[in-house]
């Protein structure tokens, strides 16, 4: 597979994780307001966190506005990850490592439009 067909995959796929991921964070079901207790994070940090990841999903949608969103997941998933390894959550830490892989292609993608 070309690496522009890949990087033409991708982009859903990291619009479709953002955007649910984003979701989930605004819904804050009882399993992400414990764990944000287990962590020592804010009570209502989990909004602010999911109103970025959202407006992220909305930048990589769009086209003239892609290469924002891929430096914003960037920014976004590395301090996830970071948290997830220093909470010693190891298992939820290895998707955001797969998805910051997936956002090389996107990257190469915005810088072409």
């Amino acid at each position: 597979m070309p690496a522009s067909t890949f990087a033409i995959a991708a982009t859903p796929v990291l619009v479709l994780a953002f955007g649910a991921a984003g979701l989930v964070q605004v819904i804050a079901p009882g399993f992400v307001r414990r764990a944000y207790r287990r962590w020592g994070l804010r009570p209502q940090q989990h909004r602010a966190i999911g109103t970025l990841q959202l407006l992220t999903a909305a930048f990589l949608a769009v086209p003239n506005t892609r290469l924002w969103g891929v430096i914003l997941a960037g920014l976004l998933n590395f301090f996830v990850v970071v948290m997830l390894l220093k909470n010693r959550e190891y298992g939820w830490a290895l998707p955001g490592l797969a998805l910051q892989v997936v956002l090389w292609p996107a990257l190469l993608l915005a810088a072409t439009v």
